[in-house]
C-alpha cells in the first residue's frame, strides 16, 4: 500500500510546516548536511522539495512490523 502524504506535483518549501511531518527544520538541515534524508534541491538560498520525492522517500523508509494475532 503506497502512502500519499504529500501532492505529488507540489513544491515545498523547506519553512512549509506540512515538512514537520518527517522531521524538525533543525533535523532537516542536519540531514541535508550529511546528505541523508529526502531529496532536495536549491535555488540560490532557498531549499526545495518535490511532494513526489517526499513520498517515495516515506515508503522506502516505511518499517514493516509483525502481525499481532
Amino acid at each position: 500500500m503506497s502512502v500519499q502524504l504529500f501532492e505529488d506535483k507540489r513544491v515545498y518549501d523547506d519553512r512549509d510546516a506540512e515538512l514537520n511531518l518527517i522531521a524538525s527544520r533543525t533535523k532537516r538541515s542536519q540531514w541535508r548536511h550529511r546528505r541523508v534524508g529526502p531529496p532536495w534541491v536549491k535555488f540560490g538560498r532557498s531549499v526545495k522539495y518535490i511532494g513526489s520525492d517526499l513520498n517515495k522517500w516515506i515508503e522506502a523508509n516505511r518499517m514493516a512490523t509483525a502481525e499481532v494475532a
